[in-house]
């Protein structure tokens, strides 16, 4: 028997049960809770947001139809939200999984971006381009360290969600600076001949 079948099987013993008793369906709706506790505490909230959402908000409902006295939709709410919970909980690792691959390429293609672009000022410095025409260059660099020590940080942390935000833009930053350095560096060099 499936999972779906024993959950709906559940569901029509459970609504049997309360409409006989006519009492809340307390224990539901605090294995709900805790099934959303649990859900938050393994990163739900962050990398399963939809239906850890949905989760609460059934929960919310199984609680606002108990002071109704709808016992009956109160206990379909709450074992809404425990499945959903369960749900967003057994995500979370393939989501984290994908999020932390999604990390480890952002700060590898920042990485290599800040390299290029530090390797092409100072070949600019070495070949002696007047040091007004690399202000630019050298503030976004430093712009691009500060940025990757803080995506850095954040993967340390396994905050992988933030790590893309961080890099992206001073990726896009950094290949522009080393692909205008590369252009100073041929006329630059054609002065010195």
């Amino acid at each position: 028997m499936s999972a779906r079948w024993r959950s709906i099987l559940c569901l029509i013993a459970a609504i049997i049960v309360s409409s006989a008793c006519g009492d809340p369906p307390e224990k539901e709706m605090q294995q709900a809770q805790g099934a959303i506790d649990a859900a938050r505490a393994a990163g739900a909230d962050q990398y399963a947001r939809e239906d850890f959402a949905a989760a609460q908000e059934a929960l919310k409902h199984a609680r606002e139809a108990v002071d109704q006295h709808d016992y009956r939709l109160a206990l379909n709410h709450a074992l809404d939200s425990r499945e959903r919970a369960q749900n967003a909980a057994k995500q979370v690792g393939d989501r984290k999984a994908m999020a932390r691959v999604e990390a480890e390429r952002a700060l590898t293609d920042a990485s290599a971006a800040f390299g290029a672009a530090r390797l092409k000022l100072k070949a600019a410095e070495t070949a002696r381009v007047a040091s007004a025409r690399l202000a630019d260059a050298r503030r976004t660099i430093a712009d691009g360290e500060q940025a990757l020590q803080k995506a850095r940080a954040a993967f340390e942390q396994s905050d992988y969600l933030a790590v893309p935000s961080w890099v992206s833009d001073v990726t896009a930053r950094l290949r522009v600076t080393a692909h205008d350095l590369d252009a100073v560096l041929p006329a630059a060099g054609h002065r010195r001949r």
